[in-house]
């Protein structure tokens, strides 16, 4: 008997792909966590019947959080990462040896618990030195923060269930509390192209709009998330994306399968569709 994996973007649409094997099925007190084995894309990570990542594309998604704001800004120093139990965003930036902490807010410990154990791809630098989780509500956490970090990373999950609260207008707001003068925040912005997606992307957008004196969208082609069209928050105190790019990101010889200083300019220009979207916000 085969064993698929279905993911539901709509009523009307799902993506598939077929399974080796079950490697972990556990509901922990915030959600149910399963990891795959799968033909095509490696190893998965699902949470409430959602993926999260393949070792395929995953990549892709964690070098464009990351080298879009560490290129823009080389002095950062101080870098909050709010979700991201998987340890793909942290694995990034401990490449970087400028970097000085890493604080991790993660609220459920069972997902990097069973990342550290059935995901090493993603999870490997989570004892760098510099690395530092609480395990805790990262609404909560933030929100006792003034002028500290140098760039917050909202790596979280969509927003209904656990991830609801990292899409408000208080977390967006303490959040640049949390930045210190040039501080910089990216956040995964869901995909355009559904109606149910492309609504909770204008929602956040509008609110960052009126928090950030820059708040601007890029966008990845992520194979494996609803439509393969997926975008980012670039939300800033003082720093543009694209007039502020280093011109020594280049230099540091940092090898990346996705991430080029050529792409970054160019992630930012927006099909037509995307930029009626934002208008409408």
């Amino acid at each position: 008997m085969d064993l698929w994996f279905t993911e539901y973007h709509t009523e009307n649409a799902r993506f598939s792909f077929k399974l080796d094997k079950v490697l972990i099925s556990v509901e922990s007190e915030f959600q149910r966590i399963d990891v795959f084995d799968s033909y095509d894309f490696g190893r998965v990570l699902v949470l409430d019947g959602y993926l999260m990542l393949t070792e395929k594309d995953e990549f892709i998604y964690h070098e464009m959080m990351t080298h879009v704001p560490m290129a823009v800004n080389p002095e950062i120093r101080d870098v909050l990462v709010i979700g991201a139990g998987d340890g793909g965003v942290v694995r990034e930036l401990t490449r970087y040896d400028s970097i000085k902490r890493i604080d991790m807010v993660e609220i459920d410990k069972l997902v990097v618990d069973v990342c550290r154990e059935y995901l090493p791809q993603t999870s490997c630098k989570l004892d760098d030195p510099r690395v530092h989780i609480y395990y805790d509500n990262g609404v909560e956490f933030v929100r006792k923060k003034d002028n500290e970090y140098d760039l917050i990373i909202v790596d979280s999950t969509d927003p209904f269930g656990p991830g609801e609260d990292l899409f408000t207008k208080e977390f967006y707001g303490n959040c640049f509390k949390a930045l210190k003068a040039s501080g910089i925040m990216i956040n995964q912005h869901e995909s355009p192209y559904y109606p149910n997606d492309a609504l909770a992307m204008q929602k956040a957008h509008r609110l960052l709009k009126s928090i950030f004196p820059k708040a601007l969208i890029y966008q990845a082609h992520i194979p494996t998330y609803p439509s393969g069209h997926w975008l980012f928050g670039f939300s800033s105190k003082a720093l543009d994306p694209i007039s502020d790019l280093s011109a020594n990101w280049d230099t540091l010889g940092l090898k990346t399968r996705y991430y080029n200083t050529d792409l970054h300019k160019g992630c930012f220009a927006l099909p037509n569709y995307v930029k009626e979207l934002l208008e409408n916000a």
